[in-house]
């Protein structure tokens, strides 16, 4: 089986967040995800995650201070706050010990081409990827799906984010493949994944519909996580999901597809 790390965005949403960190340590968890620290203490931060013995694997670069933003990589009128946000993404990730960051491409703006929005968002990828690596930072990107989550998305189709990947060639640029999002923009998981393995340096799961837990909707986990194990897949698994109920008790699909 894969190894899994608890998302404490979505998990464990029966504690206040500082508590999560204990809970997903109790429930055998080794490493953890979440999405924005930013509007924390990160020495705290630091005292949870070293208290509980558990490993930062990824958090998302800042994704905006307006209402509805996800990220700012694509928009051409806030390069400068996206480098900003880049340098605070470096500050948190190198004080928790972060290996990954997931910068986001954000909603296309109104007013812009698509040539424009193309150019910026490789442009400020490029940025990204240079200054996060100067610290041993991999940066992410990942297609979200743009059919249910978000509305707008700029990139939401992980073969286009693996097509911008290979036609830039940036050495610290990786993929965060999320079988979720994939199910839903385009299906044909096998292939998409066995494509995008030499560049992946992430992996998240739920199930769909509803973004719950393996085994509650479409895709057949059995068969995927023998793909990863099959593939040698030697990183983590991020549980990026919503419990559909009880997160403890929805942690039983972990020992069913033993």
């Amino acid at each position: 089986m894969p190894r899994f790390c608890a998302n404490l965005e979505f998990m464990f949403s029966e504690h206040p967040f500082m508590e999560r960190f204990a809970a997903a340590a109790e429930a055998g968890f080794h490493a953890v995800e979440f999405h924005y620290p930013y509007n924390k203490d990160v020495d705290e931060l630091v005292e949870y995650l070293g208290t509980h013995n558990l490993e930062q694997v990824l958090i998302n670069a800042p994704k905006g201070d307006v209402e509805g933003d996800h990220g700012l990589a694509c928009n051409p009128d806030r390069q400068g706050e996206f480098e900003d946000s880049v340098g605070l993404a470096i500050d948190y990730a190198k004080a928790m010990g972060t290996g990954h960051v997931h910068v986001m491409a954000g909603k296309r703006p109104e007013g812009s081409s698509a040539d424009v929005l193309l150019k910026t968002y490789i442009d400020n990828i490029q940025f990204a990827a240079r200054a996060l690596g100067g610290h041993g930072i991999k940066a992410l990107i990942e297609g979200v799906n743009s059919k249910i989550d978000v509305p707008g998305y700029f990139l939401d189709r992980p073969s286009d984010a693996l097509a911008i990947l290979r036609s830039i060639e940036e050495p610290n640029l990786y993929l965060q493949f999320d079988f979720y999002h994939a199910q839903i923009m385009e299906g044909s998981l096998t292939g998409l994944f066995h494509n995008a393995l030499p560049v992946t340096a992430h992996i998240q799961i739920a199930d769909t519909p509803g973004r719950h837990e393996p085994g509650t909707g479409e895709i057949n986990y059995s068969y995927v996580f023998k793909m990863i194990d099959d593939a040698g897949w030697d990183g983590w698994v991020g549980c990026e999901y919503r419990p559909k109920g009880a997160t403890l008790e929805g942690l039983a699909w972990m020992t069913s597809y033993v």
